[in-house]
């Protein structure tokens, strides 16, 4: 873990160096799962315990490192939130977790929506708008563009997602594209 820690934390330094903002990907981890998340569910029976000593240490010093986005993985980890639901439907491990314990302030991006592991489980109405009550700010490539987008607008409408919810994630995404428009000097305020 320090290892890819270390080399994570050199390559977004270089990235940064460059006016390119890297994601750190896939949280919380994806490495002793044995199924494939493109395909369907995928599980890590880790405990927290055990995830801060391995998977948490390359995402912790790559936001110490200054990483502006964290992709999600479908991942589910039943020891930690006591249920079957993918980290990027869970409040728990965007909330909780990635911007509490670990304090990330930046853009969370979920990873392509159309997978499996989403697919098999939600509609992409449903699987949209759960993203976003969990802490989402970019839901990416949902299996049906209109239809999510649609739900959403009619989770606001509804009061389901406040519209504060919204303006949330997109202040973020906005700070992150005055910041790299600033750092190539296309930004003059």
């Amino acid at each position: 873990p320090q290892l890819v820690a270390d080399m994570a934390s050199q390559f977004l330094l270089g990235l940064q160096k460059e006016s390119v903002e890297g994601c750190l990907k896939h949280f919380p981890g994806h490495g002793d799962t044995k199924a494939d998340t493109h395909y369907g569910y995928a599980e890590s029976l880790k405990t927290w315990d055990e995830l801060k000593d391995c998977e948490m240490i390359p995402f912790q010093k790559g936001i110490a490192t200054g990483a502006q986005m964290v992709m999600t993985a479908h991942v589910c980890l039943p020891n930690v939130t006591g249920g079957s639901i993918p980290s990027t439907l869970s409040p728990m491990i965007l909330g909780d977790i990635l911007r509490g314990r670990l304090g990330f302030k930046g853009v969370i991006i979920t990873d392509s929506m159309g997978m499996g592991a989403i697919t098999q489980q939600y509609s992409p109405e449903e699987a949209a708008i759960v993203a976003i009550e969990a802490g989402v700010d970019i839901v990416l490539d949902p299996a049906d563009y209109v239809s999510a987008f649609e739900a959403v607008v009619s989770a606001v409408e509804s009061g389901r997602i406040s519209m504060a919810r919204i303006d949330e994630s997109v202040s973020r995404v906005l700070e992150l594209k005055k910041k790299i428009l600033r750092q190539r000097g296309q930004l003059l305020i």
